[in-house]
């Protein structure tokens, strides 16, 4: 009786322990694949980055360069990280401090994207400081502008434009460039003949408007438009901080939810290694 009780009473732990294992097993099963799915992100945007993500003119700036750099890393991290969840069995403390060498990076990197640094984005390339000294620097903007209009911008802004009247082309939504670059300000007044023809008319200042300086700068040679006004600039900027802020802010996303996957599934396998 004594023996026939003892094993009773042990039965129940050893059941308890296969099912934790078999439990464990399961979750870094699931965490496995949730790892693998996570990392294809970052594989289609080396794809972009790679094949279609120049803009127009950035190449003045270098900043190609600099997309190929962080296309470059985040291959090196899509290879670690799937490396890592492939050999997570066999060494997880070694796998999870190797991983967390390109995703720490992959985060700082982002970060610097979206301006998080302040002053010291000012030399982060890339960084919205960084891209709005370059942008302003006037031997930058002398290159930049030849550029913009060597890509005819302007003139595929005309060929869209050509059937619209004044009211038509007013609300017809342009990009920023176009809006910047291609005609003068709306606070300028002036009168629609065609997308990048504008004349100025005789009429009293509305108060209601601040002076802008554009107005004066903004002729009808097709070969300068407003290519020296500020807002040809600060459409220029606005098209690249766009990017980048858009790229900085995947770079902190997939870095956190790639770090939080990795950890829990280092958490899984000592689990799993423990049950047993």
């Amino acid at each position: 009786m004594a023996m026939t009780v003892t094993e009773e009473n042990n039965q129940p732990k050893g059941g308890s322990m296969t099912d934790k294992a078999t439990k464990a097993k399961l979750l870094k099963r699931l965490l496995t694949i949730l790892t693998y799915i996570l990392s294809l992100p970052i594989f289609a945007s080396v794809i972009w980055l790679l094949c279609m993500g120049d803009y127009d003119c950035e190449v003045v700036l270098r900043l190609p360069k600099l997309q190929l750099g962080i296309g470059i890393g985040l291959i090196v991290t899509f290879l670690v990280s799937n490396i890592v969840v492939f050999f997570q069995s066999r060494f997880s403390m070694l796998g999870l401090l190797v991983v967390m060498v390109p995703l720490t990076v992959m985060f700082t990197v982002g970060l610097a994207l979206v301006g998080a640094y302040n002053m010291e984005s000012r030399n982060i390339p890339g960084s919205p400081m960084w891209l709005k000294l370059k942008v302003h620097d006037n031997d930058n903007w002398y290159y930049i502008k030849q550029c913009i209009d060597d890509t005819g911008a302007c003139n595929d802004l005309v060929s869209r434009s050509l059937t619209l009247k004044s009211y038509d082309f007013n609300s017809k939504r342009l990009s920023p460039i176009e809006a910047g670059c291609c005609k003068p300000p709306t606070t300028c007044q002036m009168q629609y003949v065609n997308a990048t023809f504008w004349e100025k008319q005789n009429v009293a200042e509305d108060s209601s408007y601040p002076y802008d300086s554009d107005c004066d700068t903004w002729t009808n040679d097709q070969g300068t438009l407003c290519y020296n006004c500020s807002s040809c600039k600060d459409g220029f900027l606005s098209t690249l901080q766009v990017k980048w802020w858009t790229l900085g802010f995947f770079l902190v996303v997939m870095a956190l939810v790639l770090i939080v996957s990795h950890l829990l599934l280092f958490l899984a396998s000592m689990l799993e290694h423990y049950a047993i």
